[in-house]
């Protein structure tokens, strides 16, 4: 993980369907959709969270502190041959991400409990979480799905992203299952988050599109909310 990486800006909003029907409506208009979206414009994210048995992920956030960090698999659009692990850190409202390709072979082999391929994989990250899981006793803990409806700016660096139908199950062996049996992770299941990432600057223009009058930043979790359940 010696790779040149920067943290970047991320600001969290949760908004409703008519906030997110006007803002799209203006963002459309300068702002180009991510060319690996579906044709509707959007496309499926699973992951699967880790923690241990103390919740040291989910009381970090929780409590609110300052620097922590989160490991997690994923994959898009039910798309087995292309599965990620990510090491996400923050501090406060800046972030960044490491990530690794795993197969789909490895991705089972770490669900069914056997870590030996880990310990010397070519992947710094593998390494990394593999001893995590030894000494820190990280696990995985919840499964989390939703759909990602995402934007990008070149000036700054900008990507904006509409988040729905935020779902979760506890039976993390469903994760490669075309269809898994989960359930809404919102009090509404029309909540929507709209996550604003950029690099050093907001260009002005950006942030005069996604101004709506009563939103406000929070420092929403989908693994947070994804745990309610257990």
């Amino acid at each position: 993980m010696s790779e040149d990486k920067r943290y970047r800006h991320e600001l969290k909003y949760a908004i409703s369907v008519a906030d997110y029907q006007a803002m799209r409506r203006r963002l459309a208009r300068v702002m180009r959709s991510d060319p690996h979206t579906n044709e509707d414009g959007r496309y499926r994210i699973r992951s699967i969270y880790f923690d241990n048995s103390d919740d040291k992920a989910l009381r970090e956030k929780i409590d609110g502190i300052e620097k922590r960090e989160k490991f997690r698999i994923r994959y898009y659009n039910d798309d087995f041959s292309f599965i990620t692990l990510e090491k996400k850190m923050k501090i406060q409202n800046l972030c960044l991400k490491y990530d690794a390709p795993i197969t789909e072979q490895e991705c089972r082999r770490l669900l069914d409990g056997d870590l030996a391929w880990m310990k010397e994989h070519e992947s710094l990250l593998v390494r990394e979480l593999y001893a995590k899981m030894q000494y820190q006793r990280l696990r995985p803990r919840v499964l989390v799905s939703y759909e990602r409806e995402p934007y990008i700016y070149q000036a700054g660096n900008v990507r904006i992203t509409f988040d729905s139908k935020v779902r979760t199950s506890l039976y993390t062996q469903e994760f490669l299952k075309p269809e898994v049996s989960d359930i809404s992770a919102t009090d509404d299941a029309q909540d929507m988050i709209l996550e604003v990432k950029y690099d050093a600057f907001l260009p002005e223009i950006i942030q005069d599109l996604i101004q709506v009058t009563g939103i406000r930043q929070q420092a929403f979790s989908k693994y947070g909310a994804c745990r309610r359940y257990g």
